[in-house]
C-alpha cells in the first residue's frame, strides 16, 4: 500500500512544473505531429478557450437571478462533481494519443461517431461565433467617436427613427429605456428603446423584421467578419507554433481590462448598489431548494468550460506524454470558475452607476447576452468620463476572448484532417487554415445580411445547447463502460508515473456515477422545457424552426451512421462484430513508439490483468 500513499497523492498535485517540461523520459517531443513549446503556451491557450463571451454576459445574470451569492454555493458544487471530471477526463484522452477528437475514438470505435458528432458542432458554432468577433470589432471601431454615436440620437437618428414609422427618435436629450414620452423617450408603438439599443439595432445590425425578411449583406459587419477571419488565419498560420505566442497577449489582456473596469466601477456612484444586487443583499438561501437553480448552475459550469465541443482533447494532444494533466485541469477550470465570478463585479460596479445616474433599479437595467453586450454595457460606459476609451477597451477584450476560442475552435477542424489524412495534409497546414478560416468566413456571410442576428440565435439555440450534453454523455459512457474506466485510470498513472488509492476512488465515483446523472438530469430536463427560440418578441417562422431542428439532426445522424459503417465493415458473427467495435483498434495506442510499450510492458512485469489493444487478454 506504500505506493498508494499521501505521499504520492502530494507529488501529483505538487510536482515541480519545470519537470513537466523536461520529462526524463527519452522521446517525449513529438517532433512529427509537434508539441506545445512551453507548458505556459498550452495553459494559456485552454484557458483562452474555456474562457469565452459566457463567462462574461451570462454568468453575472444567472448569479443575480438565482440568489446572488447563494448562487455560488451550487455553481462550484457542479464544478467538482461534473465540471473538473469531464475536464480531466478530456485533457487526458487527448494527451495519451495525441490526436484529434475523431482518431481519438479508435479506443471505442463504435463510437467514433461522436468525434465526427463534436467536429461537426465545432465547425457551425465557429461560423455564428466569428459574426460575434466581427460585432466586437465594428463596435470597437465605432468607439473611436466622441461622443460615442450610441450616447443619444445623434446624426443616425433621421435616418435610422424619423424615417420609420413605428420608430422615431427626439434628439432633444438623452433618451432612457422604459422613461414616459414626456422624458423624451425614443420609442416605437410596441416597445420604448434607448438609444444604445436603436443604435444596435438600426445602425450596427440593420435588423429586419425577421427571418423571413433576409435584406441585402450588411457591409460593414461583412467587412468586419472578413478581418475576423484574416486575424484567426495568421494566428493560426503555423499551428500551435504561432497560435501558442499570441495568446500571451489575447489570454492574458481580457485580465487587466476586467480589473481597470472594475476599479473604474467601484469609484462611480451607485456601484455599491450593483455589486449589492449582484452577491449582497439579493443573496438568498432559499434559492437553493429550487431545481432551477441547480439547473443553471449545472449548466453554466458545463458550458463554460467548453467540455463536448473537441477543443480541450485537441488542445491537450499537443502536449509531452508525460505532462501533469491532471494539475493543469485543476489549475484551468479553477481559473475559469474564478474569471466568471470576478468580471461579474466588474460588470455590476457600472450597471450599479447606470441604475443611478437613471434613478432606476438596477434590476430594470440588467440583462444577458447581447442584450449586456450590445445594449446594456455600452450604454452605461457612455455616461463615464472619457467614455471612447473605456468603450474601446471592453469591446477590445470581447474581441480577445472571442478570438482564444475561435483560435481553439478551427484547429480542432485542423487537426482532425491533418490526423486523418497526414500524408496529404503533412506539408500543407498553412492552406488548409486558410481554407477552413475562408470557409467558416462564406458561411457566415447569411449571419451579417438583415435577418443575421436571427440565424446567429438559431444556431446559438439548438447547436451549443443540449446536443452538447447529448455528447458529453456519450463521450463519458464510452470511456468509463467501453473502453474501461479501470484500463483508462492505468493509461493516465502511465502518464502521470504516480498512483494514490483515494486520489483515483474519487474520479471512478464521478466518471461511473455522479457526473453521468447529473447529465441525464440536466439532459432530460433541458428537452422537457423546451421552448422554441425567439429573439427578443421576434419569433422563428415554422420553417426556421424546421430548419434548427434539422442542424441537430445533421450533428447527431453522424453517430448511428458511423456505427452502422463500422459494424458492416466488420468481420465475423453480429455479436463478435459487435464486441470487436467494443475493443481498442489496432491503431489506438500512443503515438510515438517509445510509449507504446509502456503500459503493457508494465502490466506483464507486475502480472496486472488487462486487455490489449486488439482484446486478447494478457
Amino acid at each position: 500500500m506504500k505506493k498508494y500513499g499521501w505521499k504520492s497523492f502530494k507529488d501529483l498535485i505538487f510536482r515541480n512544473p519545470a519537470a513537466d517540461n523536461q520529462d526524463p523520459h527519452n522521446g517525449d517531443e513529438n517532433t512529427e505531429r509537434g508539441n506545445w513549446a512551453s507548458k505556459e503556451e498550452y495553459i494559456l491557450s485552454t484557458i483562452g478557450y474555456a474562457v469565452g463571451l459566457g463567462n462574461i454576459w451570462r454568468f453575472p445574470y444567472l448569479a443575480y437571478k438565482n440568489g446572488g451569492g447563494a448562487f455560488l454555493i451550487p455553481y462550484f458544487l457542479m464544478l467538482v462533481l461534473c465540471g473538473i471530471p469531464l475536464f480531466f477526463l478530456e485533457s487526458a484522452f487527448g494527451q495519451f494519443c495525441s490526436q484529434g477528437p475523431i482518431n481519438i475514438w479508435r479506443a471505442v470505435p463504435i463510437l467514433q461517431g461522436v468525434g465526427v458528432a463534436m467536429v461537426m458542432v465545432t465547425l457551425i458554432v465557429s461560423v455564428y461565433y466569428n459574426v460575434i468577433i466581427a460585432y466586437s470589432l465594428y463596435y470597437m471601431f465605432a468607439s473611436f467617436q466622441s461622443p460615442l454615436p450610441w450616447s443619444s440620437c445623434l446624426s443616425w437618428a433621421d435616418s435610422n427613427c424619423s424615417n420609420t414609422p413605428a420608430v422615431y427618435c427626439n434628439v432633444s436629450g438623452v433618451l432612457v429605456a422604459n422613461w414616459t414620452q414626456e422624458n423624451n423617450t425614443c420609442f416605437s408603438s410596441s416597445a420604448e428603446q434607448s438609444p444604445s439599443e436603436q443604435y444596435w439595432d438600426r445602425v450596427a445590425l440593420q435588423r429586419s423584421s425577421g427571418l423571413d425578411e433576409t435584406g441585402p449583406v450588411v457591409w460593414h459587419l461583412a467587412l468586419c467578419l472578413l478581418l475576423s477571419s484574416v486575424l484567426v488565419a495568421a494566428a493560426l498560420i503555423r499551428g500551435i507554433k504561432s497560435s501558442g505566442k499570441v495568446v500571451y497577449f489575447t489570454a492574458t489582456f481580457p485580465y487587466v481590462v476586467i480589473v481597470i473596469l472594475l476599479i473604474r466601477g467601484v469609484t462611480l456612484e451607485g456601484a455599491r448598489d450593483g455589486i449589492e444586487f449582484y452577491i449582497g443583499s439579493q443573496s438568498n438561501l432559499t434559492k437553493l431548494t429550487e431545481a432551477q437553480v441547480w439547473k443553471d448552475a449545472a449548466t453554466q459550469t458545463f458550458y463554460s468550460l467548453s467540455i463536448g465541443w473537441g477543443g480541450v482533447m485537441t488542445l491537450a494532444s499537443y502536449n509531452n506524454f508525460h505532462n501533469n494533466v491532471f494539475k493543469d485541469s485543476f489549475v484551468i477550470t479553477l481559473t475559469n470558475a474564478g474569471t466568471s465570478v470576478f468580471a461579474g463585479f466588474a460588470i455590476f460596479s457600472i450597471l450599479g452607476h447606470m441604475a443611478y445616474v437613471y434613478k432606476m433599479p438596477v434590476g430594470d437595467v440588467v440583462t444577458e447576452g447581447f442584450g449586456l453586450a450590445f445594449i446594456a454595457y455600452p450604454d452605461a460606459l457612455s455616461k463615464l468620463p472619457i467614455s471612447p476609451l473605456f468603450s474601446i477597451l471592453f469591446f477590445f477584450m470581447l474581441l480577445t476572448v472571442g478570438l482564444d476560442s475561435q483560435f481553439a475552435g478551427i484547429e480542432v477542424v485542423v487537426t482532425c484532417l491533418l490526423d486523418a489524412f497526414p500524408k496529404i495534409f503533412k506539408s500543407k497546414r498553412a492552406l488548409l487554415t486558410v481554407t477552413a478560416c475562408s470557409i467558416v468566413y462564406l458561411l457566415g456571410l447569411p449571419c451579417v445580411t438583415r435577418a443575421g442576428i436571427y440565424w446567429v440565435t438559431l444556431i446559438d439555440q439548438f447547436v451549443a445547447s443540449w446536443v452538447l450534453l447529448f455528447l458529453a454523455l456519450l463521450e463519458i459512457i464510452g470511456v468509463s463502460y467501453i473502453y474501461g474506466g479501470n484500463r483508462f485510470i492505468k493509461d493516465i498513472e502511465m502518464m502521470l508515473g504516480n498512483k494514490s488509492f483515494i486520489f483515483w476512488l474519487w474520479w471512478r465515483a464521478c466518471w461511473f456515477f455522479i457526473s453521468p446523472c447529473i447529465i441525464v438530469v440536466i439532459l432530460v430536463w433541458s428537452l422537457k422545457t423546451f421552448t422554441p427560440p425567439s429573439y427578443g418578441a421576434v419569433l422563428f417562422p415554422d420553417w426556421g424552426l424546421a430548419l434548427g431542428w434539422c442542424m441537430v439532426v445533421f450533428i447527431l445522424l453522424w453517430i448511428p451512421v458511423v456505427a452502422l459503417y463500422k459494424l458492416m465493415r466488420a468481420e465475423g458473427s453480429p455479436w463478435k462484430r459487435l464486441k470487436s467495435m467494443c475493443s481498442p483498434a489496432e491503431e489506438w495506442h500512443p503515438y510515438l513508439d517509445v510509449h507504446r510499450g509502456e503500459r503493457y510492458g508494465r502490466m506483464i512485469h507486475n502480472n496486472e490483468p488487462d486487455f490489449l489493444p486488439s482484446g486478447e487478454n494478457i
